[in-house]
């Protein structure tokens, strides 16, 4: 079996090959393929999965090592592949932190995935998606393809139009709530222990948990009540214990940036660096010192082409092992090695994720948990071997092929047919089945379909190279709401990124 990881010179790619190396899942990989566009950073996080398999071997840990291949050809990456993990970042670091301060500028909230800065980085990855989602096509037609690719709704939505339902998006922030209510019902609800019945509806990044039932009994509204509990529940706490109460849902952390968008913004302001600036130095350190300490002298600082991170924007799990909290390039670097100086870099990383949300620092069982990789693993792992699992997933709201059928059919009926909606669904050998769910509110609904129209003409603007969809795509997200501020982010972000710049140069 072949897995090929696009993006495969990201930070968090080591996280994969453990999980893959100690068959987590039970599921023996033969093969991966790692492709990115830098060599250096390809180079880097290969010694890195390198010295990691020779010391899970070591230490009895590892099920079966996969043969390792590193190339920087897509398309020997991606020949033969039984699964491909889309996991790319264009412009690199650097280009989240143009995104980022070209809406701080502005007085807008400057976030990776979030507001304005969301729909600059999915201008500028669409093309790419879709490119990599023909290739695929072309080359490993029988494939699946998991995409980590943020924005991951409409990213998702875009490959699809090529894959169909053979793409999937994922995101591990829906299941960690999930996690964290089972904890404190004692069940594990995505497995459906005690005939656990979820109810979580949304677009990435914008979902909420609306029931809980255990063996046909409601338990969400017990918990909403009990100050005790919301403690233990990560979102509760960001997002304010009284508003989810009122609310009668849990929500996915990322509604922290609707909800309280003049704090986040003042908090981001306020602090030395954002969190794009943050990771590009520290990035940019640690790619400097691990090839330094693999006998490679200067090794790549700077931005990649397809490659930052596994996952994007939510920097989630851990690897065994991880521990400390500084930075990568310390003076002793020459006497470290690649793994010890990515484990040491990664838990910073972790534990400093969505800072600007928090009053306080992130609590280590929040820190620890699952992640990307997992959630990755345990989809391809019910794909290929027909075990069931159910987890929740970015996933058309109606079978490819089937988006002329009766409304009534879809998952949400209100939605477009070919919308990509975050849901839980159930997954085997025949592919994803997504779960039923209530009617959606709409309060709810309107979030979602403003969101996604804003979205959805960024994408337009993105095939067709219409720069009059990109601004009318900037100035009707939720959080611009103005043609006129719609006009001046993408006058910034066309002076800021050449991708972008590109796209209009022949309009």
């Amino acid at each position: 079996m072949k897995l090929t990881i696009l993006g495969g010179g990201g930070f968090r790619v080591p996280l994969v090959h453990e999980a893959v190396a100690t068959a987590a899942t039970g599921l023996t990989v033969d093969e991966i393929a790692l492709h990115d566009v830098d060599p250096e950073r390809l180079a880097t996080i290969s010694a890195v999965i390198e010295e990691q398999g020779a010391r899970l071997a070591a230490g009895g840990r590892a099920a079966a090592l996969p043969r390792l291949i590193a190339t920087t050809d897509l398309r020997e990456a991606v020949a033969g592949a039984d699964f491909v993990f889309s996991a790319v970042r264009v412009g690199g670091a650097e280009a989240r932190t143009i995104d980022e301060r070209v809406a701080l500028g502005l007085g807008l909230l400057g976030q990776e995935t979030i507001g304005p800065g969301g729909l600059a980085y999915a201008l500028r990855t669409l093309p790419v998606a879709l490119e990599i989602a023909r290739t695929i096509s072309e080359l490993a037609p029988s494939a699946w393809t998991i995409n980590f690719t943020n924005p991951a709704g409409i990213v998702t939505e875009a490959m699809r139009s090529v894959l169909g339902d053979r793409v999937v998006g994922i995101c591990d922030t829906p299941i960690g709530l999930v996690r964290r209510v089972g904890r404190l019902l004692d069940a594990d609800l995505v497995a459906g222990e005690c005939g656990a019945e979820v109810d979580y509806v949304g677009l990435n990044h914008l979902g909420w948990l609306r029931s809980v039932r255990l063996e046909g009994t409601e338990r969400l509204p017990g918990l909403l009540a009990d100050d005790d509990a919301l403690e233990e529940i990560e979102e509760a706490r960001l997002i304010g214990k009284d508003w989810v109460r009122a609310d009668g849902a849990l929500p996915n952390e990322y509604l922290f940036y609707y909800l309280h968008t003049d704090d986040a913004i003042e908090r981001i302001t306020g602090a030395a660096t954002t969190r794009g600036e943050f990771l590009a130095k520290q990035q940019g350190d640690f790619y400097l010192a691990a090839a330094e300490a693999d006998g490679r002298g200067a090794g790549a600082g700077g931005s990649a082409g397809h490659a930052d991170t596994v996952g994007g924007a939510v920097e989630a799990g851990s690897a065994d092992g991880a521990g400390g909290t500084g930075g990568a390039g310390h003076a002793d670097s020459c006497c470290t090695s690649p793994l010890a100086l990515w484990r040491e870099t990664l838990h910073e990383r972790e534990a400093t994720y969505m800072a600007e949300s928090r009053d306080e620092e992130r609590r280590e069982e929040d820190v620890a948990g699952g992640g990307y990789q997992e959630v990755a693993m345990r989809l391809m792992t019910a794909l290929a071997t027909g075990r069931p699992e159910r987890m929740i997933l970015d996933v058309g709201n109606i079978a490819a092929g089937r988006e002329d059928a009766p409304a009534s059919e879809r998952i949400v009926p209100e939605l477009p047919a070919d919308c990509v909606l975050e849901v839980l669904c159930e997954v085997d050998g025949e592919g994803v089945h997504p779960l039923p769910i209530g009617p959606v509110e709409i309060g709810r609904l309107g979030m979602m379909s403003t969101l996604r129209a804003a979205e959805r003409r960024i994408l337009e603007a993105a095939t067709t190279g219409s720069r009059e969809a990109a601004w009318q795509g900037f100035s009707t997200h939720p959080l611009v709401s103005s043609p006129e501020l719609g006009r001046r982010l993408l006058e910034g972000y066309e002076a800021g990124h050449p991708q972008i710049a590109a796209l209009f140069s022949g309009r």
